[in-house]
């Protein structure tokens, strides 16, 4: 690829209201769909049936909902390797699946499809006391792990502002959070230990990214003639080209190799593969996009207006 000479710095605006608007986009659609929250982290219900041929999930919805009187969310899938298609049914709420109320849905798929068996795979039931507690250790989990990354960016980069990379580089993975959120919203995933796997895997794919950037931004500040902050933005801009045909091909390496997963996914109906392929697919974008253009600019930024307000003080204090 050729060599890029993009200036990050002056395009700044641009690039953060970029981020600002898919954030506001990504609100809107959660406004208007909501969001769905797994029976993992809100309790509930949970039945699979593994069944022969094809079946309509709608028809299956309203038949369970006349014979339960509750509201229930079908999905289907394939069973990989087989010609077999797995229904779960998901009851959202306090109260469990009875043994009588499993054997009426059974009796009433069996009436519904005479010409298919509906075997049971799985029942299981959730409290919804458990399920927040499984929620809040897992924002507990995701806590921890960006005070963990703001310690050690601080003490690896303390040469160059140890915690102004820290933050920064927070500020961009808190970006990728919510963008890799909205995507859930979007597509219509539900938010359960899949949502959670694919944060902590984008987490430390974009640092990663962002930590390379600031490696060539300590060398290239090294090799400065002055360390007068007045030349940060032009060294920034220099480690940020230099390092952004490795961001791209990384990332588009790592992007093509998901789309696989995810279109054999789709072809076999795997649901749980595609439901963790896609938003991965998202935040492996936005994830080399903060790293180049929302990090090291917002790192800029904080360096540059820290050194104005010091000058600043310094002529006040010899005017008086």
């Amino acid at each position: 690829m050729k060599k890029f000479d993009f200036d990050f710095y002056k395009n700044r605006k641009i690039l953060f209201g970029i981020s600002i608007g898919l954030m506001v986009i990504g609100l809107i659609f959660n406004f208007i769909r909501g969001t769905k929250m797994d029976i993992q982290f809100v309790g509930g219900a949970m039945i699979k049936y593994s069944v022969d041929g094809e079946v309509d999930t709608d028809e299956i919805a309203s038949l369970v909902k006349e014979e339960t009187g509750r509201d229930v969310s079908v999905a289907l899938s394939k069973t990989f390797g087989t010609d077999a298609n797995q229904v779960t049914l998901s009851f959202a709420g306090n109260e469990a699946v009875t043994l009588d109320e499993q054997q009426a849905i059974a009796q009433s798929l069996s009436d519904a499809y005479a010409d298919r068996t509906f075997n049971v795979v799985e029942s299981s039931s959730v409290d919804p006391t458990m399920g927040a507690k499984f929620f809040q250790k897992c924002l507990v989990c995701l806590l921890i792990t960006f005070v963990i990354l703001l310690v050690y960016i601080a003490l690896r980069f303390k040469k160059i502002g140890g915690l102004s990379a820290g933050v920064t580089a927070l500020i961009a993975l808190v970006h990728d959070v919510l963008l890799v959120y909205f995507a859930f919203v979007i597509f219509g995933f539900s938010i359960n230990d899949i949502f959670i796997a694919v944060i902590l895997t984008i987490l430390g794919y974009s640092l990663n990214d962002t930590i390379v950037i600031y490696d060539r931004i300590r060398e290239n500040r090294k090799l400065s003639p002055t360390k007068s902050p007045d030349a940060l933005p032009a060294i920034v801009n220099k480690s940020l080209n230099q390092t952004m045909t490795r961001s791209i091909l990384t990332s588009l390496t790592t992007f093509m190799a998901l789309l696989v997963i995810y279109i054999v996914a789709a072809v076999y109906g795997i649901s749980s593969v595609q439901s963790f392929a896609l938003p991965m697919m998202v935040g492996t974008i936005v994830g080399c996009y903060s790293s180049l253009c929302i990090a090291a600019p917002l790192y800029t930024m904080w360096a540059v207006i820290r050194a104005r307000r010091a000058r600043s003080n310094l002529t006040r204090a010899a005017f008086k």
